[in-house]
């Protein structure tokens, strides 16, 4: 009898200690979000036109204006917000781009440049970039932290991302 209560508690200990190291395993991938961030393949959207155009006000230091193609936002599973930007320059040029933020890790990636055709090329070097703060063509920053995301979450859905471009900056309770 005391060797059969040695081999179940021997096999209780070693049952207990599988157990324990799986859980422990399985709470610490999940702690720690292993498993790795995944890009979707990013589709390209329509060619904007003037009348989908939202203005983007990126305060008075550039004479360029900015503005987001409201038919080509998109809040996607892989969290990164995806927009047509368009920059008509003071000297009347127009720029046109298909971008991604991505709150997370505040990183801003061009796919896509726009021809004067109305046509795609795919960017040559499409790589995440780290949002900065410039006085000049803030338009980055100020897509990130007034429309986009909310610290390193996106805002919402598109829908809402649209609609608060729509209504301007926030303004402050000071009459501003």
């Amino acid at each position: 009898m005391k060797t059969h209560l040695k081999h179940c508690v021997v096999a209780g200990l070693l049952f207990s200690g599988l157990a324990q190291a799986q859980w422990e395993g399985w709470d610490y991938a999940f702690d720690r979000e292993i498993k790795p961030w995944s890009e979707m393949q990013a589709q390209l959207p329509g060619y904007p036109v003037d009348e989908n155009l939202i203005p983007l006000d990126v305060g008075a230091a550039t004479p360029h204006r900015f503005f987001v193609d409201s038919k080509s936002v998109s809040v996607d599973a892989d969290s990164v917000v995806r927009y047509t930007l368009v920059i008509k320059t003071a000297g009347g040029a127009t720029n046109v781009s298909y971008e991604g933020i991505r709150c997370a890790s505040r990183e801003q990636k061009y796919y896509a440049i726009g021809r004067a055709d109305k046509t795609w090329v795919r960017a040559r070097r499409p790589e995440w970039h780290k949002i900065e703060h410039k006085d000049v063509n803030a338009h980055h920053i100020t897509l990130y932290g007034e429309y986009v995301c909310r610290g390193k979450i996106v805002m919402e859905t598109a829908g809402q991302i649209i609609e608060a471009l729509r209504r301007g900056p926030p303004r402050s309770g000071f009459g501003g």
